[in-house]
């Protein structure tokens, strides 16, 4: 893919219309002065001082931050908390312009949140253990009800969806059993529509939808343990498990190995990842590509095409450090400017 034909699909990213369904994060970044910490009189315990604050949408939240720095209009369907993280999280949706008339505030339910602590001290930033707060019971039917009803009325109106199953505790999630159905079956009744999925560790039950799995999960989704490093002939093997299992086309990231592209026929594809020099902090590196190739997708491209900007993005983010970065339109242009004779072969 050459510059002329990346401009293209870039140009045609605005205004695509994407649904992300599944579980809302908020993430809590706390940044805490060393210099300030005092000694709890009731614990004897080191009491540490947060002096700022940044909020960011997690999980689903950030395909959906990722798919609004492309440029795609983006509706947010999901159940959270009715709490005071489910007030930040929203907020932090509607500050970035992503439509929240389906996320849904229940009472019974946490607002997910990843409290993530940063120590600085003399000058030097550590990340502390993150602390977080999920749904361990199941998501009740009748909030199952509305989510399905939901997707009935939204998706004749998207142009794709992107499904982002974060919860690993079965049915705990936005994404139960039930629903997951529902979007097998639109999926199956809407071949025009892009749906792609993102699953921590159910990825091996969608079918009629583009799935993103890792190495790992796509292991574990057909019965393998990975091995240290990537071997492309059991890779080879369990993408092709994989894909005649969901029906669809498959892409599984790597991380430094790159993205490997299964398309209906044919053999596996490779697209490498692009080498960027420490420091890099690979957090949001997977959500990146899954905005990126979903918003493609939409927008006209092949799949290998997809993949080659899902490289370019993931490269981008994982420069911003200490945040969940984006990646914009220009940026994925002068990453490309910079980086692209890695890609010039695709």
């Amino acid at each position: 893919m050459d510059e002329a034909r990346l401009l293209q699909i870039l140009t045609r990213l605005s205004g695509i219309r994407i649904l992300v369904v599944g579980d809302l994060f908020l993430d809590k970044y706390l940044v805490l002065d060393g210099a300030l910490s005092e000694i709890s009189l009731e614990t004897g315990l080191e009491a540490y001082q947060a002096v700022e604050k940044n909020l960011l949408p997690g999980a689903a939240g950030t395909v959906a931050k990722d798919l609004r720095a492309l440029g795609a209009d983006v509706s947010m369907l999901t159940v959270i908390g009715a709490d005071g993280e489910g007030v930040e999280v929203t907020e932090a949706l509607t500050n970035l312009g992503i439509d929240i008339t389906y996320t849904f505030h229940a009472s019974s339910r946490f607002t997910p949140t990843y409290f993530k602590p940063l120590l600085v001290k003399t000058n030097r930033v550590r990340e502390l253990n993150r602390i977080d707060v999920k749904n361990h019971k199941q998501l009740p039917s009748h909030l199952e009800d509305r989510l399905i009803v939901s997707l009935r009325e939204i998706v004749p109106h998207v142009d794709g969806v992107a499904i982002c199953d974060q919860i690993v505790e079965r049915n705990c999630g936005v994404i139960t059993d039930r629903v997951r159905e529902e979007l097998v079956i639109l999926g199956s009744i809407r071949p025009d529509t892009v749906f792609m999925a993102d699953s921590r560790s159910q990825i091996g039950l969608f079918r009629n939808v583009i799935c993103k799995p890792n190495h790992h999960e796509a292991a574990a989704a057909v019965g393998e343990t990975p091995q240290d490093g990537v071997d492309l002939n059991d890779l080879r093997c369990w993408g092709r498990k994989l894909q005649q299992m969901t029906g669809r086309p498959l892409v599984i990231t790597a991380a430094a190995a790159g993205i490997f592209v299964f398309p209906q026929s044919g053999d596996m594809e490779h697209i490498p990842a692009i080498r960027v020099n420490p420091p890099f902090d690979a957090v949001g590196a997977g959500d990146s590509v899954m905005s990126a190739l979903l918003s493609a997708l939409c927008a006209g491209a092949s799949l290998r095409e997809a993949a080659v900007l899902g490289s370019l993005a993931a490269s981008v983010v994982i420069s911003q450090i200490g945040t969940t970065g984006t990646a914009s339109p220009e940026q994925i242009i002068e990453q490309f400017r910079k980086c692209g004779k890695e890609l010039y072969s695709t």
